[in-house]
C-alpha cells in the first residue's frame, strides 16, 4: 500500500542506530529486548508520510457477536502524526483514530467491528518529517469472534493514498490560506454542526476519553462528549486540535459546554494550550461543577488565545466524577475568531513597530529590547530605560498612523511594565486633526517588576485621529515598557484597574442623581484630594448625598460595563470617601447578566476626611457580570460618597488581619504618590526576574528565587537619603494591635528602615531596624492608639545595599502576646455577615460529617486490626498532593528536546 513500511524490531536494535527513537521497551514483556511493530522516518528520508499493515481476511460479524481488537500503541515525539484503524470490505471505512503524540507511554486501544461482509483490518500510521520519535504497536489481540476466512473481499474502488499537502507542514493551519482551494486550512480545529470535528482528535491515555456523538437526521445534535476509555492511567480525557498558528493578538476561541445530570458535582472541564516549543502551558479556562440537571443546560464560553509565536495545539481536558447515563460532559460549537497575526495597530513588536512610529518632536525614542517579552520572555518589547545615560529631556512618544473617523468606540488593550523606585508616568492619548490631545489612560509610580494588563477605552472620533503612547520621566531610576498591543473596533470590558484619572472606564450613572467625574480643584462638594495622585488635580467618581440633592432613602447607582465570568474567585478592591454627617450608605454588588445581584460590601459609617479601602469577593462561575456601587441617601447636609482606584485582582480577597505574603500583589498596602512626604516607591520583585538591582537571593514566604518581596534599592541614579513610604489602610483605635513582618538588610547596606504610626498627620515611631546582616529577620511590635491611624514603613536609601520587606501582618485588637485587647466593633459589612453565617453552617456540617466518618472508620479499623499497619503514621498525605501517575522517559531523556511539530 505504501513504500513506508512497519518493521518488527526491538529497542535493543533501534538504540544501536538511534537511541532517540523507539518506545524504550516493548509492552508485552516490558523489556528492551521485547519486540513490537514500529514506523518512523527511515535513514534514506521520508518519501511518503504514511504506512499501513493489514490483517488476513476475516469472516463477517454482527452486532451481537462483533469482532473486537485490543492493542497497545506508543505515539511519541513530533514524528508521530497519528494512528487510524480502517475496515476494508467492499469499501474502506475508518472506525478508530488517535491523533498526534501522546508522550512516552503505552496506551491501550479497543476497536469493535461489525460488518456483514468478508473484511480486513488496516492499521495506518501518519509520520512527520521531524527530528525524533515514531509510532509503535504491540500486544495486538483479536477476540474469538474475529474468525479467519478462506474467501476474498473485493473492493469496488481501492482508496488513493493521502494526497500530498499543497504546502509545507509549517504553513498548515496557520490561519492563512496558502493552497488554491484553501485545503491547508480545511481541518484546523473548528467544530461546527455542518462540518463535524474538523481535525480534533482524542489524545486520552487514561480511563476516560472523548468521542463524537453523531445524529444522522439532526446535525444540530452533534457534539463531543466524555465516555469510558480502555486506558489504565488516572488522567483527564483530552482531545486536541491539529497544530495551529502562530496566532495574533485577537485570536479567540468560543464554544458551548454542558456538565449535566443528577449528581451535585458532574466533573471538571478546562482548555489548555500546548506549545510546540514550550510544551504544556497553563490552563486558559476551567469550569468545575454542574451547568444544570437538564441535558440542554448549555453555557457559552469565550477564551482569549492571544499572540502565540510558535505552533500550538489547544486541548479540551475533562474528568467526570462518575461515568454513567446520569451524568454527561459535552462540548459543541467550537470556533476560532479574529486570528490575525499582526493587523494595523495590533502589534507584538517581533517584526518591528507595525503601525506605530517614533515622534520626532519629543526628547527620546522608545527602543526594541529582546529578552523581557511579555509572552514568553525571549522575544521583543518596546522599552524606555530611564537608566540609560543617553536619555535627555522629559518625554518619549510613540504615535500611530492616522486613523479614520468612525461611529464606533474602540478598545486598545496592551501589557505594560512600570518598574523602579522613581519610574515616571505612562500615558495614552488621542490627538485629533487639529493636533489637540486628550488623555485617555495614565499610570504612575511603581507597579512591580511584572507585566500588567490594561484596557484603554477610545471613544468614537468625529475626525481622523492618532493614538499616542507617552513616557514621562520624573527621575532617573526605572523602566517603562509596553507589549502585545491589540486595537479592536468595539468597547472594552470593565478594566481590571481604573483610577479615573483620564476617563470613567465605562462606568455609568443611573438614577435621578448622577455621579460626577471630578477632581478637588474648585469643587465645593467631594474630597479635596483624590486617592491615586493625592492632589487636587486627581480625579474620582463622586455623588452628592445631601438631602437637598439625594433625599433620604433615595438611590443612585454607578454601574460598570460587562466583564467576562471566571470560574475562579476574584477580589474587587476599591477606595471610598464618605464625608459629612449622615452621608448615607454605600453598598457594592456583583450583578450577573442573568440573575439576581449579590451584595459583596456595605458601609454606613461617617468616615471623616480620609480615603478607606474596601473589597469583596466575586464568584460568578462563568456568568458575565457587572459591578454596581449603590448609594442610599440618609438626609445629611453637605455630604458625599466618592469612589477611586478600583482594582480587580485575579485572587480571592485577603482578610483584614491575614498576612500579606506579597505573592499575589500588595494586598491593601500602597505606595504614596504624595511628593510632600516621599520621593521614591517601594518596588515589588523577585530575584528570578531581577536583572538591575541587588536584592535578596530568595524571599521569606517561599524561600526560593520565585518568591516576591518589597524593596528599596540604593541606586546611584537617585540622591542619597531619599525615602519611600508604604502605607496600610486606616485602622481603628486600639489598646493593642500586633504588627509582624520580616525584614532583610545586609551589613553592606547603609539604607534605613523606620516603622511609624500615622494619625491626623502626626508620626509616632514604632521601630528602627538597624543592620541585620544575613538572612531574613522577624519583628513584632505592639501598636496602641487612641485615634484612627495608619502604619507606615519608611525606607530611606543609602549609598549602597538594599532594604526589603516580606510577610507583613497586623492583628487588629490582638497584641503580640496574643491577648485580645479591643472589644469587637459593630460589623458593618452585610456581605461579610452573610459569609460568616455560611461558614459557620459549613463548619457544623463538616464536624458532623467528620464525626460520622470517624465512627465508621473506627469500626472498620477494629474489624481489620489484624491487618498490616501503616508505615507513615501521621505524616504526608496524598489527599493534599497527587503526584503524576506516570513518569515518562521523555521527561528525563529528552528534557532538552522540544516538540517542533
Amino acid at each position: 500500500l505504501s513504500p513506508l513500511k512497519w518493521v518488527r524490531t526491538s529497542q535493543e536494535n533501534i538504540s544501536i542506530t538511534d537511541p532517540q527513537q523507539g518506545p524504550g521497551r516493548d509492552h508485552s514483556n516490558n523489556s528492551a529486548s521485547g519486540h513490537f511493530l514500529y514506523v518512523t522516518v527511515p535513514e534514506a528520508g521520508l518519501e511518503t508520510d504514511w504506512a499501513a499493515f493489514q490483517s488476513p481476511s476475516l469472516e463477517p460479524t454482527n452486532s451481537t457477536h462483533p469482532c473486537k481488537m485490543v492493542m497497545y500503541t506508543h505515539q511519541f515525539g513530533p514524528r508521530s502524526g497519528g494512528l487510524t484503524v480502517l475496515v476494508a470490505d467492499r469499501l474502506i471505512t475508518p472506525v478508530w483514530e488517535r491523533g498526534g503524540t501522546l508522550g512516552d507511554v503505552w496506551v491501550k486501544a479497543e476497536v469493535e467491528i461489525v460488518t456483514d461482509m468478508i473484511f480486513q483490518i488496516l492499521i495506518m500510521a501518519a509520520v512527520r518529517d521531524f527530528t525524533y520519535g515514531g509510532i509503535a504497536v504491540d500486544s495486538l489481540v483479536l477476540s474469538p469472534e474475529c474468525r479467519l476466512s478462506t474467501g476474498n473481499n473485493t473492493l469496488e474502488k481501492f482508496p488513493k493514498p493521502p494526497k500530498d499537502p499543497c504546502t509545507v507542514p509549517e504553513k498548515m493551519c496557520d490561519f492563512h490560506a496558502d493552497c488554491e482551494q484553501a485545503e491547508d486550512e480545511a481541518k484546523c480545529g473548528d467544530f461546527l454542526y455542518t462540518e463535524g470535528s474538523l481535525g480534533w482528535t482524542d489524545s486520552s491515555i487514561g480511563s476516560q476519553g472523548w468521542v463524537l456523538y453523531e445524529n444522522s437526521t439532526h446535525k444540530e445534535e452533534e457534539y463531543l462528549y466524555v465516555v469510558q476509555a480502555p486506558g489504565q492511567q488516572l488522567t483527564d480525557a483530552q482531545t486536541r486540535t491539529p497544530f495551529l498558528g502562530p496566532s495574533g493578538a485577537a485570536c479567540n476561541l468560543s464554544f458551548d459546554f454542558a456538565l449535566t445530570g443528577n449528581p451535585e458535582h458532574i466533573g471538571d472541564l478546562s482548555v489548555r494550550v500546548i506549545d510546540s516549543l514550550l510544551g504544556d502551558g497553563p490552563k486558559l479556562w476551567e469550569f468545575s461543577g454542574k451547568t444544570g440537571k437538564d441535558e440542554e443546560s448549555w453555557r457559552r464560553a469565550s477564551v482569549l488565545i492571544g499572540i502565540r509565536k510558535y505552533r500550538f495545539q489547544l486541548a479540551f481536558e475533562a474528568r467526570a466524577r462518575k461515568l454513567c447515563p446520569c451524568a454527561k460532559i459535552k462540548v459543541k460549537n467550537v470556533r476560532f475568531n479574529g486570528s490575525f497575526f499582526c493587523s494595523g495597530l495590533s502589534c507584538n513588536f517581533e517584526e518591528g513597530l507595525c503601525g506605530w512610529m517614533q515622534d520626532n518632536s519629543d526628547n527620546f525614542d522608545w527602543t526594541l529590547v529582546s529578552g523581557m517579552d511579555h509572552s514568553i520572555g525571549i522575544g521583543n518589547s518596546l522599552v524606555v530605560d530611564l537608566w540609560s545615560p543617553s536619555l535627555r529631556g522629559a518625554f518619549g512618544r510613540l504615535i500611530s498612523y492616522p486613523l479614520p473617523a468612525g461611529p464606533t468606540d474602540y478598545c486598545l488593550s496592551f501589557f505594560y511594565k512600570l518598574y523602579g523606585p522613581n519610574t515616571g508616568v505612562l500615558n495614552v492619548k488621542v490627538a485629533d486633526n487639529d493636533g489637540s490631545e486628550t488623555l485617555l489612560w495614565t499610570r504612575s509610580g511603581a507597579h512591580g517588576n511584572m507585566w500588567q494588563a490594561a484596557e484603554c477605552w477610545v471613544p468614537h472620533q468625529l475626525t481622523d485621529f492618532q493614538l499616542i503612547f507617552e513616557a514621562v520621566r520624573s527621575g532617573f531610576d526605572g523602566r517603562l515598557a509596553i507589549d502585545d498591543l491589540v486595537f479592536l473596533d468595539r468597547q472594552c470590558t470593565i478594566p481590571r484597574v481604573c483610577s479615573f484619572e483620564s476617563q470613567q472606564c465605562g462606568y455609568k450613572s443611573s438614577g435621578k442623581v448622577r455621579w460626577l467625574h471630578q477632581n478637588g480643584h474648585g469643587s465645593t462638594i467631594g474630597p479635596k484630594r483624590d486617592h491615586s495622585l493625592e492632589t487636587e488635580l486627581g480625579y474620582y467618581m463622586m455623588v452628592n448625598t445631601g438631602a437637598n440633592t439625594l433625599p433620604s432613602d433615595g438611590t443612585t447607582v454607578l454601574t460598570s460595563s460587562v466583564r467576562q465570568g471566571n470560574a475562579k474567585t476574584e477580589c474587587v478592591n476599591f477606595w471610598y470617601h464618605m464625608g459629612g454627617e449622615n452621608p448615607g450608605s454605600l453598598s457594592v454588588y456583583m450583578k450577573p447578566v442573568k440573575g439576581e445581584r449579590v451584595k459583596i460590601f456595605s458601609n454606613t459609617l461617617d468616615q471623616g476626611d480620609v480615603w478607606r479601602h474596601g473589597n469583596g469577593n466575586i464568584s460568578s462561575g462563568v456568568v458575565d457580570w457587572q459591578l454596581e456601587f449603590e448609594v442610599v441617601g440618609a438626609g445629611g447636609k453637605d455630604t458625599h460618597v466618592a469612589i477611586d482606584d478600583i482594582y480587580i485582582s485575579a485572587h480571592p480577597c485577603e482578610g483584614r488581619a491575614s498576612r500579606c505574603s506579597l505573592e499575589t500583589g500588595m494586598c491593601s498596602w500602597s505606595n504614596t504618590l504624595n511628593a510632600e512626604v516621599d520621593e521614591l516607591d517601594w518596588e515589588l520583585t523577585n530575584s528570578e526576574v531581577e536583572q538591575h538591582y541587588t536584592v535578596p537571593y530568595e524571599d521569606h514566604t517561599l524561600g526560593t528565587e520565585k518568591g516576591h518581596f518589597l524593596f528599596v534599592p540604593s541606586s546611584n541614579r537617585t540622591a542619597a537619603n531619599e525615602n519611600a513610604w508604604l502605607l496600610s489602610p486606616h485602622l481603628p483605635p486600639t489598646k493593642g494591635t500586633c504588627l509582624k513582618f520580616w525584614a532583610f538588610k545586609p551589613h553592606s547596606s547603609d539604607s534605613r528602615l523606620n516603622v511609624w504610626s500615622l494619625s491626623e498627620g502626626r508620626l509616632s515611631q514604632l521601630l528602627v531596624v538597624d543592620n541585620l546582616g544575613g538572612p531574613w529577620k522577624h519583628f513584632a511590635v505592639n501598636i496602641t492608639s487612641m485615634e484612627e491611624y495608619q502604619i507606615v514603613f519608611e525606607g530611606t536609601k543609602g549609598s549602597s545595599g538594599v532594604v526589603a520587606l516580606d510577610d507583613v501582618e497586623y492583628t487588629i485588637g490582638i497584641d503580640c502576646a496574643k491577648k485580645v485587647t479591643d472589644s469587637p466593633s459593630k460589623p458593618n459589612n452585610a456581605g461579610g455577615i452573610a459569609a460568616s453565617v455560611i461558614v459557620i453552617l459549613l463548619l457544623l456540617a463538616t464536624l458532623i460529617a467528620l464525626l460520622i466518618y470517624y465512627l465508621r472508620t473506627r469500626n472498620r479499623a477494629e474489624a481489620t486490626s489484624a491487618g498490616p499497619s501503616s508505615s507513615f503514621g501521621g505524616g504526608f498525605s496524598n489527599e493534599i498532593y497527587e503526584s503524576d501517575v506516570t513518569v515518562s522517559r521523555s521527561d528525563i531523556k529528552h528534557s532538552s528536546i522540544h516538540d517542533q511539530s
